[in-house]
């Protein structure tokens, strides 16, 4: 299948080259299907690369999936959805088996076994990593280069997914924005959240939620886009290195926080809408730009690609706290989808931060997120195989590929003015209005959600609210919210 064909066929498309899409990528050609793979940027160099976290799974004698399930439950705020968290404790040590056959290298303890990193929310050390806070980088250039030389996969690089090809409420394949267009038994969004929606984030540029108005505007449903997670500690006021993120696995090998007065005032080691919110809160009293994340207990050698980036910026932990505060950093929410990654519309499934699953409730457990990619992207490449084939790919010539809006700054500033880490009915009404149409969806989700749960924190409804346990506000295409319970 040559990428300069203005119409290309294959088993399956993915959308997306992060962790996710590359894994069920690879995870379908494993099973003799031919795959298309779009990325957008060069291989190597998704947000997924940037990953400092690690990938959570039970492996410790001590642990369990029990455990790990009652530690999501716990940091999701009674908004889990249960069926979807079982899914991931029980296949994660599975899909960690699988990435060290895929050639990628964990880090091992003096005994030669894994070592397993402490962040917050876990009740034990159960978080794979890879070269320390560089976990990312190399399952990413891992599977990259494994994806490269498989003959069944043909990667296409800067190339943009614009819509879904739709033929009679079926999706069929993808357009690209150069004019291009894959048709495919099963089209997989695996584009990532939208973070970077907001003007402070952790998040690359890129990070726009891409897929899920791509999907919404096919008809697929949409969910628990109110839940947006702040990280408690990105770095601030630093040129270059504005929205850089200090791994949680920071704060879990001993570093502490500190307000202006150089005292600890919060558990390190607390769920992150909980970090975050103390955070905020006190740079609201103190008037304070940022607090002091102290790394000077810490081994610089443990994370030293986290060190390398702040010494670049003139930065040195060894030596002093680094100035922090949060950012905009992972959305819960997304395109919702069966635990086969399957969503509302036929032929089109999503994967990863793209996808809403309901397994993060309102606030994503640390380190669950690059497990969600393996475990939600074998599902999802296993799944769309099961899907018909679309026939002959010439059968049906591609309609024209919409136009995909991106944000303006003006909408960028107003999430996190109307939509940050606390909001209300006045500001979100505002976000009605926006040019955006996500940014309006965002709004209508957060409107209805009169409560506060998690990473959505409500100035009006400061209370949580019981009778909205495990309730998600689901958003169709007529664009009118409504709120389900999932089981």
């Amino acid at each position: 299948m040559a990428a300069e064909e203005p119409l290309l066929s294959a088993d399956v498309a993915v959308v997306g080259a992060g962790a996710a899409g590359l894994y069920a990528a690879l995870t379908a050609a494993e099973a003799g299907a031919s795959v298309a793979l779009v990325s957008a940027t060069p291989l190597a160099q998704t947000a997924s690369y940037w990953a400092q976290g690690g990938i959570a799974a039970a492996l410790a004698v001590e642990d369990s999936a029990e455990r790990h399930l009652a530690d999501t439950e716990a940091a999701g705020r009674d908004a889990v959805r249960r069926s979807a968290a079982e899914v991931l404790v029980e296949e994660a040590p599975a899909r960690v088996a699988d990435l060290e056959r895929l050639g990628v290298h964990f880090d091992g303890d003096r005994r030669g076994m894994l070592a397993l990193g402490l962040e917050g929310g876990h009740s034990l050390r159960r978080v794979v990593h890879a070269g320390g806070s560089a976990t990312g980088r190399r399952i990413v250039r891992q599977l990259s280069a494994l994806a490269v030389d498989r003959p069944r996969i043909a990667v296409l690089e800067g190339a943009r997914a614009a819509s879904a090809w739709m033929c009679d409420g079926r999706c069929e394949g993808v357009l690209l924005e150069d004019g291009r267009a894959i048709r495919a038994r099963a089209t997989i969004l695996a584009t990532g959240g939208a973070a970077a929606m907001w003007s402070r984030t952790t998040n690359p540029p890129g990070s726009l939620g891409i897929g899920m108005t791509l999907a919404h505007a096919a008809g697929a449903e949409l969910a628990d886009l109110e839940f947006l997670q702040f990280h408690p500690t990105a770095v601030i006021g630093i040129a270059g290195r504005e929205g850089f993120l200090v791994s949680e696995a920071i704060r879990g090998e001993g570093a502490t926080l500190h307000g202006p007065d150089g005292e600890r005032f919060v558990d390190e080691l607390a769920p992150r809408d909980e970090v975050a919110r103390t955070i905020a809160a006190l740079l609201a009293r103190s008037g304070a730009s940022s607090v002091g994340l102290d790394m000077r207990a810490v081994d610089p050698a443990r994370f030293p690609n986290v060190v390398a980036a702040l010494s670049d910026a003139g930065l040195d932990p060894t030596r002093a706290p680094i100035p922090v505060s949060p950012a905009a950093h992972y959305m819960m929410g997304g395109i919702v989808t069966d635990l086969h990654g399957r969503s509302t519309v036929p032929g089109l499934f999503a994967i990863g931060e793209t996808a809403c699953t309901g397994l993060h409730g309102a606030n994503r457990l640390a380190s669950n997120s690059l497990s969600e990619c393996f475990v939600f992207g074998a599902r999802a490449a296993a799944a769309g195989l099961d899907e018909p084939d679309p026939g002959a790919p010439d059968a049906t010539r591609p309609p024209a590929p919409a136009a995909l809006v991106r944000p303006r700054r003006a909408t960028q500033e107003a999430l996190w003015r109307d939509a940050g880490i606390v909001r209300d009915r006045e500001g979100l009404s505002r976000l009605l209005d926006d040019p955006h149409p996500l940014a309006r969806l965002i709004a209508v989700c957060a409107l209805q959600r009169e409560e506060s749960r998690g990473a959505h924190q409500r100035a009006d409804f400061p209370d949580l609210d019981g009778a909205l346990d495990h309730r998600h506000a689901v958003i169709g295409a007529d664009a009118r919210p409504r709120l389900a319970r999932w089981r």
